[in-house]
């Protein structure tokens, strides 16, 4: 399975041994009220988690990564590509501590999705949403070249909803190669502001 390498992060595949550092991202409190359901996460859900994720990898051969922050090596979240709720479309869904927000990590990792998503697995579109109110979350789509769509309904919440399609991406990216090494993704780059 491919992992990705950044200047400062490593996206990897989730581990079992990941439960008790993935509890800990899923349950932190200045995290809830941006997740679909607003509740704090089960601990006993968070091996299921990790299962179905593994599980996504080896049936669409792409998914959720973990965030690992290279310099302390800590995971510090998760960057990556899901089915949107009750669709077919591809949605790029991430999640960093508050203690590495503000930094450019989200658009690093982000970033680097939306290369693996079209350069190497080649799908036509990505799209992403987010609670209106989670202006982090929106400016990070928009340094990605995520342009706003619309006002939706998903995951039980008002969100809003954006999108980039390969030929938006490629000529926004364009003059930019990237090269795969041993299954690993190089050269990702953070995108332009």
């Amino acid at each position: 399975m491919c992992e990705i390498e950044t200047p400062r992060l490593q996206l990897r595949q989730f581990t079992f041994d990941d439960v008790d550092d993935l509890y800990c991202i899923y349950s932190h409190p200045d995290l809830i009220k941006y997740l679909s359901n607003d509740k704090p996460f089960q601990k006993e859900h968070t091996r299921a988690a990790i299962n179905s994720l593994v599980k996504n990898w080896q049936q669409y051969r792409f998914g959720i990564w973990a965030v690992v922050y290279k310099k302390h090596e800590k995971l510090i979240g998760h960057c990556g590509l899901r089915f949107l709720e009750n669709t077919r479309e591809i949605q790029l869904s991430y999640l960093l501590l508050p203690s590495y927000w503000g930094k450019g990590l989200g658009t690093e990792a982000a970033s680097s999705v939306l290369s693996y998503a079209f350069e190497v697995v080649c799908l036509d579109r990505i799209v992403a949403i987010a609670k209106p109110e989670n202006m982090a979350s929106r400016r990070v789509m928009e340094k990605v070249g995520m342009k706003y769509q619309e006002d939706a309904y998903y995951y039980d919440n008002h969100v809003v909803y954006y999108s980039i399609s390969r030929d938006a991406y490629r000529y926004r990216n364009r003059g930019f190669k990237h090269t795969t090494n041993n299954g690993t993704l190089v050269g990702a780059r953070e995108a332009l502001a």
